[in-house]
């Protein structure tokens, strides 16, 4: 898998489903993605993994010592919720609601991709995440996380 590239606006209808732009489409046929797995994200937003990404992922959560308890609160919290989803023959994927809520999602969301995934985000609080630091601060976590060219 490439990953996805691009970020979209949605609009989510009030059965909780939202059309999936074309460009994701076009990305999702060129992957053969067409089931995907959604959970919470690690930042209030939904993580949506096709399931070319989730069943290695899967694999290595499954293999965590059940005995640990770091490990074992790690599991359950990032499991917790997660379900097979898949497009309708309208293009729609439908959002769980215990989802929707732990994310609240109402109407308006964007669709980040993330590499081998795509976050679904509230457009509200999606703007403030980007409002929280500032570019000099951006600028330093990408230093930290990325290193200088010379670490490569």
């Amino acid at each position: 898998m490439t990953g996805f590239l691009g970020e979209y606006e949605v609009t989510i209808d009030p059965k909780g489903r939202f059309l999936v732009p074309a460009a994701l489409k076009k990305q999702l046929a060129e992957e053969g993605a067409h089931q995907f797995v959604i959970n919470r994200g690690l930042d209030s937003c939904l993580s949506l993994y096709p399931m070319e990404s989730w069943d290695p992922l899967y694999a290595k959560i499954s293999k965590l010592n059940d005995f640990d308890s770091k490990a074992s609160a790690f599991k359950r919290r990032f499991l917790n919720g997660a379900s097979k989803v898949e497009l309708d023959s309208a293009g729609r994927l439908l959002l769980p609601k215990n989802l929707m809520n732990y994310a609240k999602l109402e109407k308006d969301a964007v669709l980040v991709f993330v590499g081998d995934k795509i976050e679904i985000w509230d457009k509200i609080k999606y703007k403030e995440f980007f409002e929280s630091f500032s570019q000099e601060e951006f600028k330093i976590m990408a230093n930290e996380v990325m290193g200088s060219k010379s670490e490569s």
